[in-house]
């Protein structure tokens, strides 16, 4: 057990953790996490099922919660709690300790240069080597002279901010939430775990005691390039809304790299945008069955989007529709797409389903993708699946008498996530004082100067205990220098 324990604490190891901890975090940038997009992760499974076998026992859509990263994490911590205490107390005895004997034979130290003396000599070099930030240690033999224990502290400092820098990560990993909902424009959101599209929280988090607000996003802004270099590139996404908190509500400006964050430190990112076309669809009896908007998911550059319109209550027979909206559709042959992201030209294709109703069974289903069982597609002319292209204000009449859809327009939709990260100020601050004593490590330079009597005269001689600054021959030659002037 003590074998074990001085190896976990041995620096060589904790670095050795540190690595281990910065590989095994990199799986989680090339891989879907499910805390950011469970859309993503249902897409790279179906796309890399072989894949998926080998990832999901490893815990692989959710790194950062896995066992195994959790156990290099916490052997990290305990590596360097272990390797920082001793030396703490180590360095807390070394400050306060006086500097260390003159040496038998001072002649013989790296840097040694012997000079006349006089009565003053010894004075003179303490009041020097004192100047100069040394502690000194006389006796009537010589003077021992040390300085740099700010290099130690500095390390210490570094080394410390390293395990604050962790418990700030664990603070928000254990206390923080994260989750995304999408918004249509001229929707609301209120901050309540049910409102949320996916949503993970720390293990100590109490989810029902969420910070109460909520907002209304009034309009999205999108911009695009429209010249011919880098057309279709990203220019301006701005979103405008109103937040509802503590009884008040104002307005606010969110954009890609402009967060905002509430009175009770919730932050909230605009992470997506895309177009939830707006349709009615009456059912073969004339009423309406389904109005209003319907989220798409782009699926390229230029947004071409797909969705799914689920009209479970429409009768005499339930009807549904899978479609694609082209914000700037262009036809090549029979084929349609997008050309730029912006809605200039915009289309709605649409492929119709029916089936006989079906009874409730509460399993909650993807919005964004059909369920083929139960239905059947409705065929048009020539007994061919029917596809409908609509422009805003079009629609079309289901053969049969099933009904019809009508598509009204279209409004954007964004994509916010709300994420509370209480350890994000202890983690910053940690990184700003670690970066300070790395500094101070880097530019003290501990190192020893005695001046020993000898004879008629004295050895001025000096031990550098750091390889990096000035070298101790320069002070060395400015104590002499000195002392032979005022001689």
């Amino acid at each position: 057990m003590r074998w074990a324990w001085t190896q976990l604490t041995s620096m060589r190891n904790a670095l050795v953790l540190l690595v281990l901890l910065a590989l095994a975090a990199i799986p989680g940038s090339l891989i879907p996490q499910s805390r950011i997009s469970v859309a993503d992760v249902a897409a790279y499974k179906r796309d890399h099922p072989t894949l998926d076998k080998l990832w999901q026992p490893l815990g692989m859509y959710d790194v950062y919660a896995s066992p195994w990263f959790s156990a290099i994490y916490l052997l990290l911590f305990i590596s360097l709690i272990g390797c920082i205490l001793p030396r703490i107390k180590k360095y807390a005895v070394d400050v306060v300790a006086p500097p260390a004997k003159l040496p038998s034979h001072p002649e013989k130290l790296p840097v040694a240069r012997r000079m006349a003396a006089t009565p003053e000599t010894l004075a003179r070099a303490e009041r020097w080597l004192k100047r100069k930030g040394f502690r000194t240690l006389a006796s009537d033999r010589g003077i021992s002279a040390e300085r740099g224990y700010a290099r130690e502290a500095g390390n210490l400092i570094f080394h410390l901010s390293l395990v604050a820098v962790l418990v700030g990560l664990a603070w928000s990993n254990f206390l923080g939430f994260s989750g995304t909902a999408v918004v249509v424009e001229g929707r609301g959101f209120a901050n309540s775990i049910t409102q949320y599209d996916d949503f993970s929280a720390g293990a100590w988090r109490d989810t029902d005691r969420l910070e109460p607000f909520s907002l209304e996003v009034h309009r999205f802004f999108a911009a695009f390039e429209t010249g011919q270099v880098q057309r279709g590139a990203a220019r301006l996404f701005e979103a405008e809304m109103s937040v509802t908190e503590a009884g008040e509500t104002h307005n606010a400006r969110l954009t890609v790299n402009g967060p905002y964050i509430t009175a009770g430190g919730t932050q909230i990112n605009l992470l997506g945008h895309g177009y939830a076309p707006h349709f009615t669809v009456r059912d073969g009896e004339g009423a309406v069955a389904f109005e209003g908007p319907v989220v798409f998911l782009p699926v390229d550059g230029n947004f071409t989007s797909q969705g799914v319109v689920k009209v479970p209550d429409a009768r005499p027979e339930r009807l549904a529709f899978e479609g694609t909206f082209l914000p700037t559709a262009v036809l090549d042959g029979e084929t349609a797409r997008s050309v730029f992201p912006d809605a200039i030209e915009p289309e709605v294709w649409l492929n119709a389903w029916r089936g006989k109703p079906g009874a409730e069974t509460g399993v909650p289903e993807n919005v964004y993708t059909l369920n083929p069982r139960g239905l059947e597609p409705v065929l048009g002319d020539n007994d061919e699946r029917l596809r409908a292209r609509m422009k805003p204000g079009s629609g079309f009449t289901l053969p049969e008498g099933l009904g019809s859809v009508q598509f009204d327009g279209y409004s954007r939709w964004v994509k916010l996530q709300f994420s509370e990260t209480p350890g994000n100020q202890l983690t910053l601050w940690a990184i700003m004082v670690g970066i300070l004593g790395l500094t101070v490590s880097l530019f003290v330079k501990p190192r020893r100067i005695f001046v020993v009597r000898a004879g008629d005269g004295v050895v001025v001689g000096g031990l550098d205990r750091s390889p990096t600054g000035l070298r101790v021959e320069d002070e060395v030659r400015s104590l002499v220098e000195e002392l032979e002037e005022e001689a």
